[in-house]
């Protein structure tokens, strides 16, 4: 079993930055990646950034490259994504996932099994 707590999320002004934390528990930390997801009232869940169990690979989606990053700290079990600029539709549920069997982790999120219980970020104009 694997156990995903997010935490970080809150409230702040367009242009402002915030950062999320993921910790995990419950299986070796590095022997799989992690993604992050967020779900927008009435909108599908939809990828944000993964990052590879090594912490050498990393992708993110086109509508937040440049200015979401993607880290991991294997000493503290916990995955970071760091949202700078961040934009009124930025605001959503963030999740964090684990995916067991793909140490490359995947873009979609029927491929993780385990996922964290999430955190909003509300991103003012």
């Amino acid at each position: 079993q694997v156990q995903l707590v997010e935490s970080g999320g809150g409230l702040v002004q367009a242009g402002g930055s915030l950062r999320l934390s993921c910790t995990t528990s419950g299986r070796t930390f590095s022997r799989y990646a992690t993604g992050w997801f967020r779900q927008a009232p009435g909108k599908e869940r939809e990828f944000v950034g993964r990052i590879s169990w090594s912490g050498g690979f990393k992708s993110y989606a086109d509508s937040v490259k440049g200015r979401f990053t993607i880290s991991k700290d294997n000493a503290k079990n916990t995955v970071y994504l760091q949202m700078n600029s961040l934009k009124p539709e930025d605001t959503a549920a963030y999740y964090c996932a684990a995916d067991i069997g793909n140490l490359w982790g995947s873009t979609s999120a029927s491929e993780y099994g385990y996922w964290g219980q999430g955190t909003q970020v509300t991103v003012s104009s």
